[in-house]
């Protein structure tokens, strides 16, 4: 399925409305590799899309920041090269207003990933400010790494219950299709038998060869958490540097009530 996505393939670049450019990829076909059951998270997916332009009824171009959030249950994510050339077919399309370019995007979305999505257009003269994860950053830990494909097996557990929050800036793994180097940062919030820091960072550093996507890498760590460590709840957020104007930050909970994170910007992004 994937050899038909834009990726790894030079694209002609459109600059007018054109919504069949999004690329849906059932997310089944990665869950079912893994092994992963259909209620064994929730979670959603957040897009930040940094290169929106249209143009008002005089001609005038306009841009803005895009945020886009759908849930981890779609039945599809949305290939990240053929979100950029559909935003892209905006750029000499004409808009009466900001709504009507906010409605556009929900129909068309919402359709491709089979779920409700949410879109919000973030104005440029916007107060935004970078944060940083709380817990216990991982990677000030002295250890020897060798292993650069995923090995759940670093992941151990001591007989000491406890509530942490930890976090890595290590985080790399590469594109499915392409190879080219994903860059990001991982929260791990959970409760249970305490999992060693040193496999913890050992296990995330594995991934940095691995071709995965970051919805699928992220559903990863959270499976083999829970499968070798077994705790009784578990947040993974994983924020990834932008790609081609886009980032995306897949959040994944054992929280059915959850509240979406924040949104805010780590400083890489």
């Amino acid at each position: 399925m994937l050899e038909r996505s834009h990726l790894g393939v030079k694209s002609v670049y459109v600059n007018s409305y054109n919504p069949k450019l999004l690329y849906p990829i059932p997310r089944a076909i990665k869950r079912d590799e893994l092994g992963i059951a259909g209620n064994e998270f929730y979670g959603v997916d957040i897009w930040n899309h940094y290169e929106i332009s249209w143009l008002n009824v005089g001609g005038k171009p306009a841009v803005a920041i895009g945020e886009i959030i759908y849930p981890s249950n779609s039945p599809n994510i949305i290939e990240s090269k053929s979100m950029k050339l559909y935003f892209n077919s905006f750029n000499g399309t004409v808009f009466e207003n900001s709504q009507q370019l906010i409605d556009t995007v929900l129909k068309d979305l919402s359709s491709a990933v089979g779920e409700e999505v949410t879109f919000n257009l973030i104005p440029l003269d916007s107060n935004i400010s970078f944060t940083k994860f709380s817990g216990i950053c991982l990677d000030r830990l002295n250890v020897v790494c060798d292993t650069y494909k995923p090995y759940p097996d670093y992941l151990k557990v001591s007989d000491i219950i406890v509530e942490e929050e930890l976090y890595s800036n290590l985080l790399k793994s590469n594109c499915l299709v392409t190879s080219q180097p994903d860059w990001g940062s991982v929260y791990i919030n959970y409760t249970g038998h305490q999992i060693s820091h040193e496999g913890l960072l050992k296990y995330i550093v594995s991934l940095r060869e691995h071709n995965e996507f970051h919805e699928q890498c992220v559903e990863r760590i959270f499976h083999d958490i829970m499968k070798y460590c077994k705790p009784t709840s578990l947040i993974v957020y994983a924020r990834y540097t932008r790609r081609g104007g886009v980032d995306i930050n897949p959040y994944r909970t054992t929280n059915k009530s959850f509240i979406i994170p924040s949104n805010n910007r780590l400083i890489r992004q």
